[in-house]
Protein backbone atom coordinates (compact mmCIF):
# COMPACT_ATOMS: atom_id res chain seq x y z
CA UNK A 1 0.00 0.00 0.00
CA UNK A 2 2.81 2.39 0.80
CA UNK A 3 4.50 1.59 -2.51
CA UNK A 4 1.34 2.31 -4.52
CA UNK A 5 0.50 5.34 -2.36
CA UNK A 6 -2.99 4.34 -1.24
CA UNK A 7 -5.04 1.59 0.36
CA UNK A 8 -7.44 0.83 3.15
CA UNK A 9 -7.49 -1.49 6.12
CA UNK A 10 -10.93 -2.63 7.29
CA UNK A 11 -10.89 -4.22 10.73
CA UNK A 12 -13.93 -5.83 12.36
CA UNK A 13 -14.40 -5.56 16.12
CA UNK A 14 -17.74 -5.46 17.97
CA UNK A 15 -19.74 -3.21 20.24
CA UNK A 16 -17.80 -5.21 22.83
CA UNK A 17 -14.89 -2.88 21.99
CA UNK A 18 -16.75 -0.06 23.75
CA UNK A 19 -18.19 -1.69 26.87
CA UNK A 20 -17.67 -4.85 28.88
CA UNK A 21 -20.61 -7.09 29.71
CA UNK A 22 -20.78 -9.75 32.42
CA UNK A 23 -19.41 -13.16 31.31
CA UNK A 24 -17.83 -11.58 28.21
CA UNK A 25 -14.70 -9.94 29.62
CA UNK A 26 -12.24 -11.96 27.52
CA UNK A 27 -14.32 -11.49 24.35
CA UNK A 28 -14.54 -7.75 25.00
CA UNK A 29 -10.80 -7.56 25.69
CA UNK A 30 -10.06 -9.01 22.25
CA UNK A 31 -12.36 -6.43 20.66
CA UNK A 32 -10.75 -3.59 22.63
CA UNK A 33 -7.43 -4.89 21.25
CA UNK A 34 -8.70 -4.70 17.66
CA UNK A 35 -9.80 -1.13 18.35
CA UNK A 36 -6.39 -0.18 19.80
CA UNK A 37 -4.50 -1.88 16.95
CA UNK A 38 -6.67 -0.06 14.40
CA UNK A 39 -5.98 3.32 15.98
CA UNK A 40 -2.26 2.56 16.25
CA UNK A 41 -2.17 1.47 12.62
CA UNK A 42 -3.97 4.66 11.55
CA UNK A 43 -1.39 6.77 13.37
CA UNK A 44 1.56 4.78 12.05
CA UNK A 45 0.68 4.46 8.35
CA UNK A 46 -0.59 8.01 7.91
CA UNK A 47 -0.71 9.62 4.49
CA UNK A 48 -3.02 8.10 1.91
CA UNK A 49 -3.66 4.77 3.65
CA UNK A 50 -7.00 4.66 5.42
CA UNK A 51 -7.94 2.56 8.46
CA UNK A 52 -11.56 1.81 9.31
CA UNK A 53 -12.91 -0.07 12.30
CA UNK A 54 -16.37 -1.61 11.92
CA UNK A 55 -18.04 -2.57 15.21
CA UNK A 56 -21.22 -4.57 14.72
CA UNK A 57 -23.88 -5.00 17.33
CA UNK A 58 -25.85 -8.22 17.55
CA UNK A 59 -25.74 -9.83 14.11
CA UNK A 60 -27.62 -12.83 12.73
CA UNK A 61 -25.52 -15.99 12.74
CA UNK A 62 -25.66 -19.73 13.34
CA UNK A 63 -23.60 -19.45 16.54
CA UNK A 64 -26.43 -20.65 18.82
CA UNK A 65 -26.77 -23.85 16.78
CA UNK A 66 -23.23 -24.89 17.73
CA UNK A 67 -23.66 -24.45 21.50
CA UNK A 68 -24.04 -27.83 23.18
CA UNK A 69 -25.25 -26.54 26.58
CA UNK A 70 -29.04 -26.24 26.31
CA UNK A 71 -29.30 -23.31 28.74
CA UNK A 72 -26.53 -21.37 26.98
CA UNK A 73 -28.05 -22.13 23.55
CA UNK A 74 -31.43 -20.75 24.67
CA UNK A 75 -29.72 -17.68 26.10
CA UNK A 76 -27.86 -17.02 22.86
CA UNK A 77 -31.01 -17.44 20.77
CA UNK A 78 -32.82 -14.97 23.03
CA UNK A 79 -29.87 -12.55 22.83
CA UNK A 80 -29.96 -12.71 19.03
CA UNK A 81 -33.74 -12.27 18.87
CA UNK A 82 -33.07 -8.61 17.97
CA UNK A 83 -30.29 -8.65 15.40
CA UNK A 84 -29.19 -7.16 12.11
CA UNK A 85 -28.29 -9.04 8.96
CA UNK A 86 -24.69 -9.59 7.85
CA UNK A 87 -25.68 -7.55 4.78
CA UNK A 88 -26.00 -4.47 7.02
CA UNK A 89 -22.38 -4.90 8.05
CA UNK A 90 -21.31 -5.34 4.42
CA UNK A 91 -23.09 -2.08 3.52
CA UNK A 92 -21.24 -0.23 6.29
CA UNK A 93 -17.92 -1.52 4.92
CA UNK A 94 -18.90 -0.42 1.43
CA UNK A 95 -19.85 3.02 2.78
CA UNK A 96 -16.39 3.48 4.28
CA UNK A 97 -14.67 2.30 1.10
CA UNK A 98 -16.72 4.53 -1.21
CA UNK A 99 -15.68 7.79 0.45
CA UNK A 100 -13.42 10.17 -1.48
CA UNK A 101 -9.69 9.54 -1.15
CA UNK A 102 -9.29 12.47 1.24
CA UNK A 103 -11.88 11.07 3.69
CA UNK A 104 -10.99 8.42 6.24
CA UNK A 105 -13.99 7.01 8.09
CA UNK A 106 -12.22 5.79 11.22
CA UNK A 107 -15.01 4.03 13.12
CA UNK A 108 -18.52 2.80 12.41
CA UNK A 109 -20.76 1.23 15.05
CA UNK A 110 -23.70 -0.65 13.53
CA UNK A 111 -26.47 -1.73 15.89
CA UNK A 112 -30.00 -3.06 15.47
CA UNK A 113 -32.42 -0.14 15.82
CA UNK A 114 -34.22 -1.92 18.68
CA UNK A 115 -30.97 -2.70 20.55
CA UNK A 116 -31.09 -1.60 24.20
CA UNK A 117 -27.28 -1.24 24.37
Amino acid sequence: MKKQGFGQFINIASIGAYSVTPTAAVYCATKYAVRAISEGLRLEVGGDIRVTLISPGVTESELADSISDEEARKGMKEYRRISISPDAIARSILYAMEQPADVDVNEIIVRPTASPN
